[in-house]
């Protein structure tokens, strides 16, 4: 696998993904564990967010220390399961600007194709973290990073929180140059293009739609 894939296998990370495979877990606890994870995840993919000494006054002297500067952030969740982890990363970050990516999977094809793209501007100068829960084919992920890239968007980090090995190599071919965090690796994809062992369909659980 690419050197730019990083799998997150903190306790925490693996506890709570366990939860989210479960078929008797419900939609509320399905979405805050999918915000939950998402924090945890984004705590490691933010790891190299530049900082600079500023001055501070504490209550016993000033001093100079530590704040985040530099590109600002740009979160970008694929429509609509993206959604359900938009708000685990602006708990970290809450000043970042949130644009949309609207994806559908052709049922015949399994190929995506874009109803909606709205992006913060000036996206070339910001990190860019798109979201999705599952990364299955890569090719929802392909066309999201495409169009970033084609609105200018340079510095691209991809959040999933399971993978399958068969969307982890198709977006690395395609987009050498970005960072993908991925929770688990599982398996392999089915006939369907399902992830499995998976977790379902990650969209309908968090949203509570068949």
């Amino acid at each position: 696998m690419s050197q730019n894939v990083t799998y997150l296998d903190h306790p925490l990370i693996q506890h709570k993904i366990s939860m989210l495979r479960d078929i008797k877990t419900g939609t509320n606890e399905f979405r805050k564990l999918t915000e939950e994870i998402a924090m945890l995840m984004g705590y490691e993919a933010l790891r190299d967010l530049p900082l600079e000494d500023i001055e501070v006054t504490t209550p016993l002297e000033t001093c100079r220390t530590p704040m985040i500067t530099g590109k600002k952030l740009a979160i970008v969740p694929i429509l609509r399961a993206g959604l359900g982890m938009v708000n685990g990363i602006l708990a970290l970050t809450p000043t970042a600007k949130v644009g949309h990516i609207g994806l559908y999977r052709d049922h015949d094809t399994h190929e995506p194709h874009e109803y909606y793209c709205k992006l913060p501007s000036p996206i070339e100068q910001r990190t860019i973290v798109v979201l999705d829960p599952m990364l299955a084919t890569g090719g929802s992920a392909v066309s999201a990073v495409d169009f970033i890239k084609k609105h200018g968007g340079k510095t691209i980090k991809f959040m999933s929180i399971i993978a399958a090995p068969e969307g982890v190599k198709r977006l690395c071919d395609a987009h050498p140059d970005i960072q993908l965090y991925i929770g688990h690796l599982d398996r392999e994809l089915n006939e369907d293009k399902y992830i499995c062992p998976g977790l379902g369909d990650a969209g309908d659980r968090i949203f509570g739609t068949k």
